[in-house]
């Protein structure tokens, strides 16, 4: 009777616990659905995982976050400092949290060299490991971004991430350089006499560092042998400290006027070591990592552009080299892309969505428009930050052609015409009086008449004094008024109509335009072919057409100083087989950025049939994912304007 009681009890306690297992499930699955109803609605929601070592990776739900992923941002703290970089992270396909980091970030930030590859879904990399066997990381491409998944190199790093809003931070062990080496070898210059060099880390484990491009060192005036030029500043940032005996060899206060040596100075900041060097006019200096011990190699040198070629993604390839003309060496880089590729488009992109005042960092636009790739494009006064030159888009003007120089002109499927670009707008009034209208939405000035559409924003302030405005609204003039003093008084552009300014000897034409007129437009360029193009990017001089050069500069009223400067120059063309190029050109070997001459024939020597010049020198800038790829961000100018690529992801 006992042992019967007994085994009914525990029966009714087996069924007991089925009963709160099920009811724990249900309750369990019940209060995850509210939970991930909260997350779904709150933007900075937030719920922790385990990480691959033990730790929390904190993840935040964004609305705006693309299907599939758990979130993103555009914020990334490393090891506690906030640097700009694209992220996201993911569910795996076994429960774990995959993180993803743009390639732009990894490259500019942590050091991580991207390594030649044909293929769009994987990217081969190469930081502080074998050269015979780089690493290979999964890519996705989404809105703006190429993202690489760092899950498995970073635990085998001994990263850590952890997730909060906007920002992923990235905790890495605490790297120590443990010596520093230094050797030099002839250059095969001898006019200046450099010699290029070599300067090793070693570190103890792998650590990020930085390369940016400072300011001219003016020479000591005690130097025995005073340069033409002055050198340049790199600086080498270092994420780990370095051991105090060798900080001392290289400490600020002892270093001040060791103005010719290689290595200027060292410092120790919150746990990064800073290295600035003296680098020789027309040398750059190349870093490279090597393992097994781990080493931070800098080379200087005339040559030290890598040659380059990744197939970024469908229908964008990344390539960059150094390029021979005559027994001169140019470094270009320059993205190679299929205009007829499916979800590819092209279209100009502008600092301010409300009006065409404004500049900004190439890189800030792109990012902005969402653009995957951008280069600079038009000409602006930087000191109104107004265009200077053509710019339309989906056949709107934003900004009027001047001076009949070299334009773009292009669809969206993938075709594109090149000449020289001029705007011919009539005024007719109702008694057929006609009136030369000079510039549409520029910032351009000339005496005579302009014109002010919508596109150039809400609002025209006039550019020169005692300009009279004339306010037209449905094809009738319905108010004049007194400009004042140049930049004083912005006058409302009717959004059903257009501001005409009459300037200089013009303003005696108000007379004949009274209040009440009827007006229409007649506009056309002068080539029928820019007619048939929705978007149109002005610049010049024009460098190539139909594979002839034709450069003519002085055609295109640019001044004597402007064509013979030897300058960093940017470009836009196309190949025999119809793919586009956005190339950018800089300093040749030991020397500066080409002539217009040497830019024109450069464009021919990479392939080039049609090519325009587009603004050059501080402003030449080629951007892709987040990252400038022909020059170091801080040395970049501000913008007004650029032709970004648009990629849609599958």
């Amino acid at each position: 009777m006992v042992k019967m009681l007994n085994r009914r009890r525990k029966h009714h306690r087996a069924i007991a616990r089925k009963v709160n297992q099920r009811l724990f499930r249900y309750l369990g699955v019940t209060i995850l659905g509210i939970i991930f109803c909260l997350f779904a609605s709150h933007a900075l929601s937030a719920q922790e995982l385990p990480n691959a070592e033990g730790g929390a990776d904190l993840i935040v739900q964004s609305s705006h976050t693309p299907r599939g992923t758990l979130m993103t941002g555009n914020q990334i703290s490393l090891n506690g400092r906030t640097l700009p970089g694209a992220w996201l992270q993911e569910p795996g396909t076994g429960g774990e949290v995959r993180t993803h980091l743009s390639d732009g970030a990894l490259r500019q930030f942590i050091g991580v060299d991207l390594l030649s590859s044909n293929n769009t879904a994987s990217q081969p990399v190469e930081w502080f490991s074998s050269a015979n066997q780089p690493l290979v990381l999964a890519s996705k491409l989404l809105p703006g971004y190429r993202y690489l998944d760092m899950t498995n190199f970073a635990q085998k790093a001994g990263w850590r991430f952890q997730a909060n809003g906007n920002i992923l931070a990235i905790a890495m062990p605490p790297a120590e350089i443990k010596n520093i080496r230094q050797s030099q070898q002839s250059s095969g210059v001898t006019n200046p006499p450099f010699r290029s060099a070599r300067i090793v880390l070693d570190l103890d484990r792998p650590a990020p560092w930085q390369l940016s491009q400072g300011l001219p060192i003016t020479p000591s005036t005690n130097s025995p042998n005073p340069t033409p030029q002055p050198n340049r500043e790199w600086v080498v940032a270092v994420d780990g400290i370095t051991a105090p005996a060798l900080s001392q060899q290289y400490a600020p206060s002892t270093s001040a006027q060791r103005t010719a040596a290689i290595v200027r100075q060292l410092e120790v900041i919150n746990n990064r070591t800073i290295i600035s060097l003296s680098v020789p006019f027309g040398m750059s200096p190349q870093v490279l990592t090597l393992a097994d011990p781990h080493r931070l190699v800098i080379d200087l040198g005339y040559d030290s552009l890598v040659q380059r070629e990744i197939n970024w993604s469908p229908g964008l390839r990344w390539r960059q080299q150094l390029v021979n003309l005559g027994t001169e060496r140019f470094p270009i880089v320059w993205l190679d892309i299929n205009p007829r590729q499916a979800g590819l488009s092209l279209k100009p992109i502008t600092t301010n969505p409300t009006n065409q005042a404004g500049i900004a960092p190439l890189i800030q636009m792109a990012q902005q428009h969402l653009a995957v790739a951008a280069v600079n494009a038009g000409y602006f006064n930087r000191n109104n930050q107004l265009p200077l030159g053509a710019i339309r888009r989906d056949g709107q003007w934003l900004s009027g052609p001047i001076l009949n120089r070299g334009a773009i002109a292009w669809n969206d499927s993938g075709q594109f015409y090149f000449g020289r670009l001029a705007l011919q707008e009539t005024l007719i009034a109702a008694n057929n009086q006609k009136f030369p209208i000079l510039f549409l939405n520029s910032g351009y000035v000339q005496s005579g008449i302009a014109r002010y559409t919508p596109s150039w924003g809400n609002s025209y302030t006039p550019l020169t004094n005692n300009e009279i405005i004339i306010v037209v609204q449905k094809d009738r003039i319905t108010n004049q008024l007194p400009g004042g003093k140049a930049g004083e008084r912005a006058v409302s552009i009717p959004q059903d109509g257009y501001l005409l300014t009459l300037r200089a000897d013009a303003t005696s034409t108000a007379s004949q335009l009274p209040i009440g007129t009827t007006l229409s437009i007649n506009s056309n360029t002068n080539s029928p072919e820019f007619n048939r193009y929705p978007h149109i990017m002005g610049a010049g001089p024009l460098l190539v057409q139909n594979n002839q050069i034709v450069l003519d500069a002085a055609r295109e009223q640019f001044t004597p100083a402007f064509i013979n400067q030897r300058a960093a120059r940017s470009a836009i063309c196309t190949t025999t087989n119809g793919s586009l190029m956005l190339a950018a050109v800089h300093n040749r070997a030991g020397g500066l950025g080409p002539t217009l001459a040497e830019h024109a024939q450069l464009m021919k020597n990479i392939g080039c049939v049609n090519a325009l010049n587009l603004d050059g020198g501080s402003s030449t800038s080629l951007y892709l994912g987040g990252q400038l790829l022909d020059r170091s961000p801080n040395t970049a100018a501000r913008v007004h304007n650029g032709i970004g690529v648009f990629l849609q992801s599958p």
